[in-house]
């Protein structure tokens, strides 16, 4: 029996901590003995065993140093000895990383240790971090240093926030030569787009091999009869709906090209925001409904249903979760053509238009508007069939096990 641990700053909870359980999941329906280690916020079952980083107080002196010093990812050096302790006696057959950042581990310790033991390891690439000096997206300040080198981050102030020292340089450099010090590393983007990003970084002397993320399509679905219940709950019957959807709103994900959007737009249209904070409700002009963020599946899946269109307005995107829920319950989306929201819209679930155009956003959905019934059914099954064929979670894990096969075996 293989034993497979997965490390990533969460377990179970968040998107990443959902996907580390799935795989688990998967692998062990396989006859893998399965692990999880990660440094913060779990309070759920899990298939897996856990293993815990450190403690609440390695994450805060993480945290301190990230802020102060730039330092993330290398702090938590007495956390990461202990669990280097815990991994030497478990002696896995593969370790499967994902988020390094996330203030838990010390990535130098945890590279020396899977080097010096050539533990086969698979990364999956869920941002940019791994591979620049600071910052996990560069696409907004338009900075292409990674591909030679980090220095002066101009994203400082963004996560993971330093407020006193660039130490950009010094991370650009010490990252390059942990991160390439392995021998036997297979490096899993989300996305073609991430795939071909990350060709050009240092980490290009590794394999690529693209996994998209997935969803769970017995969640995500139209919802056809909670459609009245919602509209009515929201105050958006005999509208349009224009729906986005977001965990932290903000100008890099749209949020003023909502508001921008919502000026050409008579009140025949009503644009309904989820995830917004209590700050941004009351800055949104009327005519749009912010909504706090949603734990629950089912009422977020009502609302995709509800929705006539989905815009996803970030133009930094390693993949695009909310575009594909919004597919699979049957809603066309809008997105920008930047990063790698244009490779999941396929001709005839969507649009793809110039970044921050509204003019362009607009006319789209009029076009849409503009379709007879018959042809938006026929688009929103369309939508459907697509994420179903390509996009279920379930699918997508079975694709990592059967990497950790290929590469064991």
């Amino acid at each position: 029996m293989y034993k497979l641990l997965q490390i990533n700053t969460v377990a179970v909870n968040g998107s990443t901590g959902r996907i580390a359980e799935g795989i688990g999941v998967a692998a062990k329906n396989r006859g893998y003995d399965t692990y999880i280690a990660y440094g913060r916020n779990n309070s759920e079952h899990s298939a897996s065993k856990l293993i815990r980083i450190g403690n609440d107080c390695s994450v805060y002196e993480h945290v301190f140093e990230t802020r102060l010093f730039d330092r993330q990812g290398l702090a938590s050096r007495i956390a990461t000895r202990r669990f280097l302790g815990q991994l030497e006696a478990l002696n896995p057959d593969l370790v499967h990383l994902h988020n390094l950042h996330g203030n838990y581990i010390n990535y130098k310790l945890l590279f020396e240790f899977l080097s010096r033991n050539d533990i086969p390891v698979v990364w999956t690439i869920h941002d940019c971090w791994p591979f620049t000096g600071h910052c996990v997206h560069f696409t907004a300040v338009h900075c292409n240093k990674w591909q030679t080198g980090c220095f002066s981050c101009p994203r400082l102030k963004g996560y993971p926030q330093s407020y006193l020292l660039d130490r950009s340089k010094k991370n650009y450099d010490e990252k390059k030569k942990v991160f390439c010090s392995v021998n036997n590393m297979t490096v899993v983007p989300v996305s073609r787009w991430l795939g071909d990003i990350i060709s050009e970084s240092f980490l290009g002397k590794y394999p690529i091999h693209v996994i998209r993320n997935g969803i769970d399509i017995q969640a995500f679905y139209p919802r056809l009869d909670e459609m009245q219940f919602v509209k009515k709950k929201f105050g958006i019957e005999n509208k349009f709906i224009i729906l986005g959807v977001a965990t932290g709103w903000s100008k890099d994900n749209g949020l003023y090209d909502f508001i921008e959007l919502r000026k050409s737009l008579d009140e025949n249209f009503a644009i309904v925001l989820v995830g917004v904070t209590e700050s941004i409700n009351k800055m949104l002009p009327n005519g749009i409904i912010g909504i706090e963020r949603t734990d629950s599946q089912s009422e977020l899946a009502a609302l995709y249903t509800v929705a006539d269109i989905f815009i996803n307005g970030s133009f930094e995107e390693t993949f695009g979760l909310v575009t594909i829920e919004a597919m699979a319950c049957g809603t066309p989306v809008i997105v920008y053509d930047s990063t790698a929201c244009p490779e999941v819209v396929k001709p005839g679930t969507g649009y793809v238009v110039p970044v921050r155009n509204i003019e362009e956003i607009k006319k789209s959905i009029l076009h849409y508007k503009s379709l007879s019934d018959e042809r938006k059914i026929s688009i929103s099954r369309e939508c459907t069939e697509y994420v179903l064929n390509n996009f279920d979670k379930r699918n997508k894990y079975d694709e990592y096990v059967d990497l950790y096969d290929k590469i064991l075996k």
